[in-house]
């Protein structure tokens, strides 16, 4: 099938999160995860012609979606680097932020790159950007048992994490493990049947949060943001599993991923952000019936004070 800008990634709360960015004609946005443009399509149509937006992906693929307009400038770099390349196109402040946190529908769909337990044969790769950095198959064959266990926890929450983590150990003894199949073959014995197509998805989510550096991502992208945003400036942020919707929330609160309150003299809580929306958006059943894979989708909205 012919990959296009409509079959790689159905945009996620696409009104909300950018109505959520309350955007400026003249303004200057930035798009973190491009992808299928969606997102930053729909900013465009609202920039004036003195607007700009900067869109980062650092997936090759997502390059065949590069948006033709003059007020687009594409930025094919991981957005934990946003500072640097603000800085290298000379801009000192920005108006808003979106960013959707998911992994995008070409990448479950595509076989090669190992995102998906569905296809066995795949190579276990799960790299965001293929020329750099050790691949899903690197780690499970090298990190030892302790770490495959604090992986699968941590980023996978699956309670049977050690015994998954003693399995694969065990299997890879007897020969590498290179393809999704031979993962899902070494954790067999050990998932339960019954919820093996959710403990799967926990498992090569955990994998690919781990390859990718994910968190470590988020947490230094959002706090570039709190020093690039001007004053009523918008962040908006799509989340999708709890690790990163609590990074997110965080920051948001109290201005820091570990949502330590801070106080000023005056003993008022001091943070760079005011929460826009209370309580969070989550799809409407309309949007979840069109797109299943919206479903654990959460929009936090947020402004800079």
């Amino acid at each position: 099938m012919t990959t296009t800008a409509a079959t790689y990634h159905v945009p996620v709360l696409l009104q909300e999160s950018i109505d959520g960015l309350d955007i400026k004609p003249a303004g200057i946005y930035v798009d973190v995860t491009f992808g299928g443009g969606g997102h930053s399509r729909e900013i465009l149509r609202r920039l004036g012609p003195g607007g700009r937006l900067f869109s980062f992906d650092q997936d090759a693929d997502a390059e065949k979606n590069i948006v033709n307009d003059n007020r687009f400038t594409f930025v094919r770099s991981n957005f934990r680097y946003l500072k640097n390349w603000m800085r290298y196109y000379g801009i000192e402040k920005i108006d808003g932020l979106l960013a959707d946190l998911g992994v995008s529908s070409h990448h479950f769909d595509d076989e090669t790159r190992g995102f998906s337990f569905r296809f066995g044969d795949a190579p276990l790769d799960m790299r965001m950007n293929k020329r750099a950095g050790m691949t899903a198959a690197e780690l499970v064959n090298n990190a030892s048992e302790e770490q495959l266990a604090d992986i699968f926890y941590l980023y996978g929450e699956l309670k049977g994490a050690r015994r998954i983590a003693a399995a694969i150990t065990k299997a890879r003894s007897a020969g590498p493990i290179s393809t999704s199949g031979d993962l899902m073959n070494a954790a067999a014995s050990v998932i339960r049947q019954e919820r093996e197509k959710k403990e799967a998805a926990k498992l090569f989510q955990a994998l690919r949060i781990e390859v990718n550096h994910e968190m470590d991502a988020l947490r230094e992208m959002l706090l570039s943001v709190s020093e690039l945003l001007a004053e009523g400036g918008r962040l908006s942020i799509i989340t999708y599993h709890s690790l990163e919707d609590r990074i997110v929330k965080n920051v948001m609160k109290t201005g820091n991923a570990e949502g330590k309150a801070r106080q000023d003299f005056y003993g008022r809580f001091d943070s760079p952000f005011r929460l826009v929306n209370g309580k969070v958006i989550t799809p409407t059943s309309t949007e979840l019936e069109q797109n299943p894979r919206s479903r654990s989708a959460k929009l936090r909205i947020a402004e800079k004070v």
